[in-house]
């Protein structure tokens, strides 16, 4: 086996682990929504037993006989008749939580193995873009919940890096070379790797925005979300909180963006004699800087929130997206790749 073919097989097997993170979660978020519908029972028994609480207080019924609801009321140990649900176990995201740090590792794993097969950094094409954004958006997602108790987010963020994974092994491949020369630069390792790490930030971002106006429309009673197939959604933050969880990830991944635009000036300078030219993929990665700063204007000055703050990060990813596929495979340019061909 050589080293090129490692490589593939470790990010087979990161899928897998990621996969099987999936499920784990999915299981958590299941015994979560279970519990609150448990709890929504004990609130709706709650007032009957205040009610009987009060018969028993108010004495014995005429005649002397003790009223029927208060000789069923109490327990033969005397707790009384409403005892709180019992706690849920998390153990299933607990363990998704551990496969994912599992599949990160064996992705990174089969990132350095590409690197050392193709003799250089490992993010000149689509393909080696994808594996490696996809590795900073589950590092980001596990960094997060390393401060606070992210794990709601689990079940998608590995969605997306399963998909994400698949897509790359299975449409973007290409085989593990070097790059022409105009790509033999310092700044191929700054500037495409700050993007990709701003890319993974946008797209756990993404992923917040949309539970955000899932949960918004469910609380604002959406004939379809408030279906019981939907009652997980129960178990996430409000939208206020989802809100600024996107707000504080889209603000870090922005910088990173503003950045990566000043940082590809510098090298066309260096490598073509001018820092700008209208280039398709100079435009979009532009139009996704004009967007994403929009949202932050509005955000902040103008008091856009709520849904239209988080219907703002879902058009900057999708731009996110177009610049990485449309803009590479539809148009010609220096920075579009070949077809599927190593390009910058």
């Amino acid at each position: 086996m050589t080293v090129a073919e490692l490589s593939q097989d470790l990010v087979w097997a990161a899928a897998t682990a990621l996969t099987v993170a999936l499920v784990a979660f999915a299981i958590d978020l299941s015994r979560l929504a279970g519990r609150r519908d448990e709890e929504r029972a004990q609130q709706s028994i709650a007032p009957a037993a205040e009610r009987t609480e009060a018969l028993v207080a108010a004495g014995p019924a005429p005649g002397g006989a003790a009223t029927p609801t208060a000789a069923g009321a109490a327990d033969a140990d005397g707790a009384g008749p409403a005892a709180g649900p019992a706690p849920v176990s998390r153990k299933a995201a607990n363990i998704g939580v551990s496969l994912t740090w599992l599949g990160t590792a064996l992705l990174l794993a089969a990132i350095v193995t590409r690197g050392v097969a193709a003799g250089r950094t490992p993010w000149a094409n689509m393909y080696e873009f994808t594996l490696v954004g996809t590795l900073v958006a589950l590092a980001v997602f596990l960094g997060v919940s390393l401060r606070r108790d992210v794990r709601f987010l689990g079940s998608f963020v590995t969605a997306l890096a399963v998909l994400f994974l698949v897509v790359a092994q299975n449409a973007f491949f290409v085989a593990a070379t070097g790059v022409q020369p105009a790509l033999q630069h310092y700044w191929l390792v700054i500037h495409v790797g700050v993007a990709i790490v701003a890319t993974g930030i946008f797209t756990v971002a993404f992923v917040t925005s949309v539970l955000q106006l899932l949960r918004d429309s469910r609380d604002g009673g959406s004939a379809v979300l408030g279906a019981r197939g939907w009652r997980w959604l129960d178990t996430t933050p409000r939208p206020v909180q989802l809100e600024a969880l996107s707000f504080r990830l889209n603000a870090v991944a922005f910088v990173l963006w503003t950045f990566t635009i000043i940082g590809g000036a510098i090298w066309a300078e260096d490598a073509w004699g001018r820092y700008w030219g209208w280039d398709p993929k100079e435009v979009w990665s532009f139009v996704v800087w004009i967007v994403y700063a929009a949202y932050l204007h509005a955000r902040t000055t103008r008091g856009w929130s709520g849904r239209r703050a988080a219907y703002f990060v879902l058009v900057g990813y999708a731009c996110v997206l177009f610049n990485f596929t449309g803009v590479n495979l539809l148009f010609n340019g220096k920075h579009s790749y070949s077809g599927l061909e190593p390009g910058d």
